[in-house]
């Protein structure tokens, strides 16, 4: 089965019956088909999977007569389990304009999360496995022939320093370079290199512009309503930025997603999210300083880069010397693994975020 033969729209589902009269075989996925029923009373399903799409309980009954499968949406969710594309900032904080982010559909599945996380309900833990396989599969679709660099740091790092900034420019340089920023999705370095992807199209001024609007509202707390606001503000001003993409988890409920990333995957699993947004950083990844979270990630990435389990190894770069060798002195141990390993190659510290495009780029096969 290949993606060809999945349908994610009304439009892509008319398409398919006006050049084949026929959806045998094919995964229809989280579309609205209650106006659709006259063409699904009158063509062939054998073999079709309907996912969370809303039916009229005849045009149900007949697909699974021709031998399809039907899985109903499931009501009283705040969030699709089948959801056939990425999430986006406007998606996520919908109604932040005029209510609170407590009100928001991402607060309201971190809020059905906690409340599910632990009573051992296998349906509650099944919905979260097939959101976020679904999830993966939107970003696979959506990241296909890009060339992706992660860039990786502490959430804390605060609206309106040095270090934020520094990333934002790091972010900006990367996209012009042609590359698509990946990211953790959520504050601090994360937002700051999402932000410079999204101001990469427009002139070096801007950017400086949104760091001053953004220093207005420094951290997520106290007030993530406030912090968003401020982000979305920044939108407003200079809308359809450049892209990228924002891997964030609710996991980690007390980190909301950020809206500079055009795209979202969002995953209940922060296992499933931090492999594959390392998996998925094909071009290198750019570890800021962070803490306990970072380092994880560091190693997270040099263990295939070592067994050469993901292929050829991809680019490694550290960002600030005095962090990585002397507060966190990961990058003694990073060296030593890469010795007599084609890894060694493929790995570099550097003193200033602004060094790290060049040394990305002096990496790459």
């Amino acid at each position: 089965m290949t993606h060809e033969r999945e349908i994610h729209s009304p439009d892509e589902f008319d398409a398919v019956l006006a050049a084949h009269g026929s959806l045998t075989g094919y995964r229809i996925q989280s579309v609205d088909l209650t106006d659709r029923t006259f063409a699904l009373l009158t063509v062939p399903a054998a073999g079709a999977v309907f996912l969370g799409c809303a039916l009229q309980p005849e045009a149900a009954a007949k697909v699974r007569a021709d031998g399809a499968l039907v899985f109903p949406p499931v009501p009283d969710l705040p969030f699709a389990p089948y959801r056939a594309r990425l999430y986006s900032p406007e998606e996520l904080y919908e109604g932040i304009a005029d209510r609170p982010y407590e009100d928001t559909p991402d607060a309201l599945a971190y809020g059905w999360f906690q409340r599910t996380k632990a009573d051992g309900d296998v349906f509650a833990s099944m919905l979260r496995a097939i959101h976020d396989d679904a999830v993966s599969d939107a970003l696979d679709e959506h990241l296909a022939g890009a060339r992706v660099v992660g860039v990786m740091g502490g959430h804390r790092m605060g609206r309106g320093t040095d270090a934020y900034a520094g990333a934002a420019r790091l972010g900006r340089s990367l996209t012009r370079a042609g590359l698509t920023v990946a990211t953790g999705g959520g504050p601090g370095a994360m937002e700051a290199a999402n932000l410079g992807a999204y101001t990469a199209p427009f002139d070096d001024g801007v950017l400086d512009e949104a760091l001053e609007l953004l220093a207005k509202a420094p951290s997520f707390r106290p007030s993530v309503t406030d912090w968003a606001r401020a982000a979305f503000g920044v939108r407003a001003r200079w809308p359809r930025g450049g892209d990228s993409v924002g891997i964030p988890t609710w996991f980690y409920g007390h980190e909301p997603p950020n809206a500079f990333a055009g795209h979202i995957a969002k995953y209940f699993a922060n296992a499933t999210r931090e492999d594959g947004l390392l998996a998925r950083s094909t071009a290198g990844v750019v570890f800021l300083p962070g803490a306990a979270g970072t380092v994880q990630e560091v190693f997270d990435n040099a263990t295939p880069n070592y067994y050469g389990s993901r292929g050829a190894p991809t680019p490694m770069v550290l960002v600030d010397r005095v962090h990585w060798t002397e507060r966190l002195p990961v990058w003694p141990l990073l060296s030593a693994l890469a010795a007599e390993r084609p890894m060694a190659a493929r790995i570099a510290l550097v003193d200033s975020v602004d060094e790290a495009p060049q040394a990305l780029a002096r990496l790459a096969p």
